[in-house]
């Protein structure tokens, strides 16, 4: 069972917990980490395509003719933000391989704060497709916003958001500038620290799941 609120859909399945808790732990190797984040993309990703229209179609069985059900319409789109979201986006491929990938390069100006992208590449038709966003911190939202901000402008107009962990104030700022955006997680922590990482969190995804720090 899931918990939805606002446009926030928390994954609380007991499964996805249990290994959320096994990432939480700073002595988790990389190893673990990389494939625990895997697992849990594929269980979110069950609960984030559960309303993917059907049609039925005309099959054989080898017993019999039968009138099944399957997708319908064009393939959904992954949107994954660079870099760490590439690695998330991995299992839930493995729940949907036949979707579309695209990739959002984005990164914070130390500077000015500000976002700024320097790759972006989608599949085409964006208008007829699902698009979901993979990336596994939703922090301060400045970085999903982005994302989601260049989306609509290349077309998009049903987008998703999926991530590990939100914080409530990356929550209000992407539900605040995209109310038609709707978000699944794993889970909503207490806040952010003076750094802009999520409290408890898991520290920082990528450095994790790539073993950089």
């Amino acid at each position: 069972m899931s918990q939805v609120s606002k446009g926030v859909t928390v994954v609380d399945h007991p499964l996805v917990q249990h290994k959320l808790t096994l990432m939480r732990k700073k002595d988790a190797s990389t190893k673990a980490f990389r494939q625990l984040l895997r697992e849990v993309a594929g269980l979110i990703a069950y609960e984030v395509t559960r309303d993917l229209p059907l049609e039925t179609v005309e099959i054989e069985t080898p017993v019999a003719a039968a009138r099944a059900p399957m997708l319908a319409g064009k393939k959904l789109v992954f949107a994954a933000v660079l870099r760490s979201g590439a690695e998330m986006v991995q299992g839930m491929l493995d729940l949907v391989p036949a979707a579309r990938l695209g990739h959002i390069g984005l990164y914070r100006d130390p500077a000015t704060l500000g976002v700024v992208e320097y790759y972006f590449r989608m599949p085409a038709e964006l208008e007829d497709r699902l698009v979901i966003v993979v990336d596994p911190m939703l922090a301060t939202g400045a970085t999903a916003v982005a994302a989601v901000d260049r989306l609509k402008e290349a077309g998009a107009r049903q987008v998703r958001v999926v991530c590990l962990l939100a914080s409530p104030e990356g929550l209000e700022r992407l539900r605040g500038e995209h109310p038609d955006v709707e978000v699944w997680t794993a889970g909503i922590d207490e806040g952010l620290d003076a750094q802009g990482f999520i409290v408890p969190g898991v520290g920082d995804a990528g450095d994790r799941m790539f073993g950089t720090k």
